[in-house]
């Protein structure tokens, strides 16, 4: 059984990319939880394939070190924006943060976002300055500027005495001075049990245990991890499930089982007290944000509202020629009912039946947000097709207001000037434009949400890769007006077949083919790019007629421009409002809403 006394509930909090995972890794393998020959992979908490793939944390985890006789457990949060409602709700279960900071980088937005959060709940923060090891590292800079934020963020005078702590999570050491080095991590740790408080509660009083993820196990079924806000949960206890925003919502359930974490494992235990970070199953409609409570007195406890989706898209039944070829889940209740139990695990996500039940609206709160849940079905064997995405717009006092995004671009100074360009064409305002850092400029921008659709693509290749782009929800704003649509037109096939290379020579004059000589195509899906700004039609599966008449050199093998491969991000962007994306397991293809070209064209002249 836990006590309060000796737990330590922390989370990691950061930009994405600022070092939290590896940072985690080390207080891991400090703290003895492996065993020196234990083959461990690299960013160890980052468990799914897409979190390994893309380098980012997309799942809260958890994970527990024991230090001097002390429980730490520890919560690894997402970097990246649009995950920002995996921070909010997991600040709810600890007692306070560690705010990561690059050393070089400094305060980006996302670190303004998960600080503010972390600060209007009163949590106590300690400070870690990463990567100070870099050549091109500014610690006391940085120090001042996190300082800086707190003040802008109206932080408390506890919260502006937060300790500091200098680190290289790389090497594994942290010290007290940017300096010093070479004695582990020690001083952070030194940190966490000096200025994080130990839980507060009253093992007295009515059980209280508040879920805040969801994890499922094809042995234990559901599994709800939570932390005991007050009494002890024991197993075999029966308790009541409440839900705060469900007032209809009560029953009674038996605990079958019940877990702590240690390390990366989970440990079976018989009861757990005030404090303690738990997973226990046998309950089968368990949902983020119940209570399990006593059964003779329920009383739910409050659960942080989470941000609103900004951004839509509709998922709809693949009905393009080459439908039910590639997928294993085709079906319209197939799809249905895997996007609705995405809700279980998901709480920044919407899904909305229409009127048509082949179509199913999904709001997120971005572009990654929603590919990644896209990603993970077509991994997951489904088939099915997507719409382009679009804004979510807000009548506020009588007019249509918009979301705007807060946009920070860290940019070599040569390719200020286009990023500059491109963003004010698509109604980007630039707020501030700062000294340059290592031959770096950093560009400050408001822009409508719907103006970077389609832009991240074309702004790594206006800075031929050396851009980095960091963006944050920025609030609501009167609607800003049209935005010019993308400057090239698809070239869109005529016929249906395979993709032959004299067919696709002939082609490849207008523009860049996103497919390969042998693809299977079909009449109105787009195979390729067309280097004006209008859609034309072309015919790729042509072949060259055959006579018996030879002449030198005209047989030889055509040249054909390799492929553009679009990856799932950059189909999104590049798709108009007329098309649609087909995902299967084994392709993404491109198409027209109405394939029949006839009946496009007199759809376009209404």
């Amino acid at each position: 059984m836990s006590s309060g006394g000796n737990i330590r509930n922390v989370a990691i909090i950061a930009h994405v990319d600022h070092g939290k995972t590896t940072l985690v890794d080390q207080l891991l393998w400090q703290s003895g939880a492996f065993r020196e020959n234990q083959a461990v992979s690299e960013r160890v908490m980052d468990s799914g394939d897409l979190e390994r793939e893309r380098g980012i944390t997309i799942l809260a985890k958890n994970t527990s070190v024991q230090y001097k006789g002390t429980k730490i457990n520890i919560v690894d949060t997402p970097g990246h924006a649009d995950f920002g409602g995996e921070v909010e709700r997991v600040l709810k279960m600890v007692d306070g943060v560690v705010l990561v900071v690059d050393a070089f980088e400094g305060p980006m937005p996302q670190t303004k976002f998960v600080l503010k959060n972390a600060l209007d709940l009163e949590l106590p923060v300690v400070v870690c300055l990463n990567k100070v090891d870099r050549p091109e590292a500014r610690p006391n800079e940085v120090v001042d500027e996190v300082l800086e934020l707190f003040m802008e963020l109206d932080a408390s005078e506890a919260q502006l005495d937060s300790p500091f702590v200098y680190a290289s999570a790389k090497k594994g050491w942290a010290a007290k001075q940017p300096s010093d080095s070479g004695q582990g991590m020690t001083p952070l740790f030194d940190a966490l049990l000096e200025y994080i408080p130990a839980p507060a509660g009253d093992p007295a009083a009515s059980t209280q245990v508040l879920i805040y993820n969801i994890d499922y196990s094809s042995y234990l079924g559901r599994i709800g991890i939570g932390r005991v806000i007050n009494g002890t949960v024991c197993v075999n206890d029966t308790v009541g499930v409440a839900n705060v925003h469900d007032t209809g919502k009560f029953k009674t359930v038996k605990i079958s089982k019940l877990f702590e974490f240690a390390g990366l494992e989970r440990e079976e235990v018989r009861q757990a007290g005030v404090g303690a970070i738990i997973a226990l199953s046998g309950i089968p409609e368990i949902k983020i944000g119940d209570t399990l409570c006593c059964p003779d007195a329920p009383a739910p406890l409050p659960f942080s509202k989470i941000s609103e989706p900004t951004l839509t898209m509709n998922f709809m039944v693949n009905d393009s020629p080459l439908a039910g070829q590639e997928g294993k889940f085709i079906t319209s209740r197939q799809v249905r009912e895997r996007l609705y139990r995405e809700l279980n695990t998901d709480m920044s996500l919407r899904v909305e039946d229409t009127e048509s039940t082949e179509v199913f609206k999904i709001s997120g709160r971005g572009e990654l947000h929603l590919s990644i849940l896209i990603e993970t079905m077509r991994r997951e064997g489904y088939e099915f097709q997507v719409s382009k995405p679009a804004v979510l717009y807000k009548d506020i006092g009588g007019s249509r207001h918009e979301p705007m995004e807060a946009v920070t671009i860290d940019v070599p100074e040569d390719f200020s000037g286009v990023v500059i360009q491109k963003l004010g064409s698509r109604k980007g305002e630039l707020m501030q434009m700062s000294n340059s850092k290592g031959g770096y400029a950093r560009l400050d921008f408001v822009i409508p949400a719907r103006g970077l659709i389609g832009y991240r693509s074309e702004f790594m290749t206006d800075t031929k890769g050396n851009g980095i782009m960091n963006t944050l929800f920025d609030g609501y704003a009167p609607y800003k007006g049209d935005i010019p649509e993308r400057p090239q037109g698809s070239l869109i096939s005529f016929e249906t077949g395979d993709a032959i290379p004299y067919g696709m020579y002939n082609a490849q004059e207008r523009g860049s083919l996103f497919v390969s000589p042998g693809a299977k195509v079909y009449a109105g899906m787009v195979v390729g790019r067309n280097a004006r700004s209008f859609d034309m039609e072309v015919n790729i599966c042509k072949q060259k007629k055959l006579t018996n008449m030879r002449a030198s050199g005209s047989d030889d093998n055509l040249r054909l421009v390799p492929a553009e491969v679009m990856s799932l991000e950059q189909c999104l962007e590049f798709i108009a409002e007329d098309e649609l994306l087909e995902v299967t397991p084994v392709n993404l293809r491109i198409r027209k809403k109405i394939l029949e070209s006839t009946a496009r064209a007199r759809a376009n002249k209404k």
